[in-house]
C-alpha cells in the first residue's frame, strides 16, 4: 500500500473517531471545558496507537507477545514517542489548569465571585397572603404530577413525567412544571415524529395540578434520542459554549414551553469560579434558539443560576475570607450556607433561601441569605436563631406519635417575626399537617391540620409570649371598607352567621355573631359602611375576623 494512501486511511479513521466521539460526549471546542481537554487527549492516544498499530504491520512484529519485547519496540518507534510526549504535554497543562484555577491559589478571587448587601427582614420579605406560600416541595409535587398522568389514559401508555419540576413565579403564583417524557425507547420510535404532547403544571399553593395539552408539541427535550436531544441541539448550535450542569424547563407568561440554558463563565484561571454570562433560551416546540447576555435575560425568565451553583458561590463568599489556609485550619470568621434550601417568590422573582451558620457544625443560624435565581443579587439577614434541621425536629417532635417527616421549612414574615413554615407528610409522601417555628424561639411551634388553623395557632403563640398584641396582626389576613348591598342570616351548625356582600367586593363575607367581636354585624343593614378585617377562602366565602361599623 503506497504511503500516501496509508495516511489517508489513518487521518480517516481519526476523523470518524473524533466525529463518533463529539456526536456521543458533545464537549465545547472550549479551552475553558475539561471535556475539550479529555477529547483532545483520547484522540492523540487513537491517532499514536493507530499509526503505531499500522507500523508493526507493515513489519510484520505484530506477533510480539513478551512485554518486555513489545516495550523495547515502541520505543524504538519515532512516531509512538511523539504521541506519548504530546499526550502528556496536553495533560501536564490540562493538571496545571486545575491546580492554577482552583482556591488553594485564588482564594481571595473566591471570595469575591458572590457580592452580598445586609438587608432588614422586615422591609424585604413582606408579610404574606397564605394563598401565594408553596405548600408543596419537590417530592410532593411529584406524586402530584404521577397521580396526574396515572389518569390521563390517553398518553400513561406512551409517556411519563419527566423528574425536572422546576419552581416559578407564573402570573403571581408559586408553580412547578415539568415536561412529559416518552416512556421507553420503543415509545419514542411510535411517537417521536408527532412529539410530546402535554406538560405538567402544579399551583404550589392551592394544589391545583393540570395537565396542560398543546396545540404544538414538543419537538425538543431532553428525552429525544439523536438530533432533536436538547443537549445535541444545543451544541450543534452553539460549539464553543459550556452550558451548565441544569438547564431549566419554563413556560412564557403566555403558556409556551421553553429551555433556558446557562452558559457558563469562568471569572479563575482555565477551569475555575464559574457563573453565568450568558443564556440561551430555546422553543421547546419549534427548537428556535436566542441567546442573551445574562443582565438582559426576559424578566418572566425566573431560573438562570441553579441553587446548587449560588449555594456553592455562598460558601466561597463565606468560607475564604481568610484566605484557603483559615478555611481548612484556624476557620476564624468561617461560614456556610446550611444542608438544604426552599424557594421564595418575591417581586415577581424567585430567590433561593438557606440559612447561615458556622462550619464548626453548631446547631444554630447566625442568619440567612436571599439569592435571586435571575440576577445572584445575594442579600444577608443577620437574624440568629435555631438551624433549619433543629425546626423540622421540633416540628416532628409534636407529632411524633403520628411519625410525620417535615419538609424543609419555608422562611415567612408573620407580625415581623421569622418564621419557618413547614408541611408534615406521612411514610407515603402526602401532606398531613402543617407547622410554625419561631426562628428565635424553636421551642415554639403551632401545628394545624390547614394553613389557616397553623397560623391561628401561630399567632396565640405570639399573642401568649407577647410579641404580638393582637391574632390578627398578621399579614395572612386582609382588610376592606365597602357600603353593604345584602346581608342574610343563616344557621350553620346551630350557630347564627351572616352572609354580607359589599359594594367594594364580589365574593361573600360570613361573619360568625357567636364571636363576641362581631355580634355588630346584627345592628347593621343595607347602605351602611363597615370594615372588615378577613380571611379570604378559595370558595369565595371570606371569614371576617374583626368588624368596624362605619355608620351610613
Amino acid at each position: 500500500m503506497k504511503k500516501g494512501k496509508k495516511y489517508f486511511i489513518l487521518i480517516l479513521a481519526g476523523v470518524i473517531f473524533t466525529g463518533l466521539y463529539y456526536y456521543i460526549t458533545l464537549p465545547a471546542i472550549n479551552i475553558h471545558s475539561s471535556g475539550f481537554w479529555t477529547t483532545l487527549m483520547a484522540i492523540i492516544l487513537f491517532i499514536t496507537f493507530a499509526g503505531v498499530f499500522g507500523q508493526l504491520r507493515r513489519q510484520g512484529r505484530l506477533n510480539v507477545v513478551q512485554n518486555k519485547t513489545t516495550i523495547q519496540l515502541l520505543k524504538e518507534i519515532r512516531f509512538f514517542k511523539v504521541g506519548i510526549a504530546l499526550f502528556l504535554l496536553v495533560l501536564l497543562i490540562y493538571v496545571a489548569g486545575n491546580i492554577l484555577s482552583s482556591p488553594i491559589v485564588n482564594a481571595g478571587k473566591y471570595q469575591k465571585l458572590l457580592n452580598v448587601v445586609e438587608s432588614d427582614f422586615t422591609e424585604d420579605i413582606q408579610q404574606v397572603s397564605y394563598h401565594t406560600i408553596p405548600l408543596l416541595d419537590k417530592d410532593s409535587a411529584t406524586l402530584l404530577g404521577n397521580r396526574k398522568m396515572g389518569s390521563m389514559v390517553d398518553m400513561v401508555s406512551q409517556f411519563e413525567v419527566a423528574d425536572d419540576y422546576t419552581q416559578i413565579n407564573y402570573q403571581d403564583m408559586p408553580v412547578r412544571v415539568t415536561p412529559l417524557v416518552y416512556a421507553s425507547t420503543i415509545k419514542w420510535l411510535t411517537n417521536h415524529k408527532a412529539g410530546i404532547p402535554a406538560y405538567i403544571k402544579i399551583d404550589m399553593a392551592t394544589q391545583n395540578t393540570e395537565c396542560v395539552k398543546l396545540k404544538e408539541t414538543i419537538k425538543y427535550s431532553k428525552s429525544e434520542l439523536f438530533n432533536h436531544n436538547i443537549y445535541r441541539h444545543l451544541r450543534f448550535h452553539y460549539p464553543m459554549d459550556i452550558f451548565d450542569d441544569q438547564i431549566f424547563f419554563e413556560i412564557s407568561d403566555e403558556g409556551t414551553p421553553y429551555w433556558v440554558c446557562p452558559v457558563r463563565k469562568f471569572n479563575i484561571g482555565l477551569f475555575g469560579g464559574h457563573t453565568v454570562g450568558s443564556v440561551v433560551l430555546c422553543n421547546a416546540i419549534t427548537g428556535e434558539c436566542t441567546k442573551y447576555a445574562v443582565e438582559d435575560v426576559p424578566t418572566w425568565i425566573d431560573k438562570v443560576y441553579s441553587a446548587e451553583l449560588l449555594t456553592e458561590l455562598y460558601n466561597y463568599y463565606g468560607i475564604y475570607k481568610h484566605g484557603f489556609f483559615n478555611s481548612i485550619l484556624g476557620q476564624k470568621d468561617c461560614l456556610m450556607a446550611t444542608n438544604g434550601y426552599n424557594y421564595i417568590a418575591l417581586d415577581d422573582d424567585v430567590w433561593v433561601y438557606t440559612g447561615v451558620t458556622s462550619v464548626s457544625g453548631d446547631q444554630s443560624n447566625v442568619g440567612f441569605v436571599l439569592m435571586n435565581q435571575r440576577t445572584m443579587e445575594t442579600k444577608y439577614y443577620k437574624i440568629e436563631g435555631a438551624i433549619e434541621d433543629s425546626a423540622m425536629s421540633s416540628a416532628e417532635g409534636q407529632v411524633q406519635n403520628l411519625g410525620y417527616k417535615a419538609t424543609f421549612p419555608l422562611l415567612l414574615n408573620i407580625s415581623d417575626e421569622p418564621t419557618y413554615f413547614m408541611a408534615l407528610k406521612d411514610g407515603a409522601g402526602l401532606v398531613k399537617k402543617y407547622a410554625m417555628v419561631n426562628v428565635h424561639k424553636y421551642q415554639w411551634v403551632a401545628i394545624g391540620d390547614t394553613v389557616k388553623d397553623c397560623e391561628k395557632e401561630y399567632m396565640a403563640l405570639l399573642v401568649k409570649n407577647g410579641i404580638s398584641e393582637s391574632q390578627d396582626d398578621n399579614g395572612l389576613y386582609e382588610q376592606i371598607t365597602g357600603k353593604i348591598t345584602a346581608l342574610a342570616p343563616v344557621t350553620i351548625e346551630g350557630n347564627t352567621h351572616y352572609y354580607v356582600a359589599l359594594d367594594a367586593s364580589d365574593v361573600l363575607f360570613d361573619v360568625d355573631v357567636t364571636d363576641n367581636k362581631l355580634v355588630d354585624i346584627i345592628r347593621c343593614q343595607t347602605g351602611d359602611t363597615v370594615s372588615f378585617t378577613y380571611s379570604p377562602e378559595e370558595g369565595g366565602m371570606n371569614l371576617v375576623t374583626e368588624l368596624a361599623l362605619q355608620g351610613k
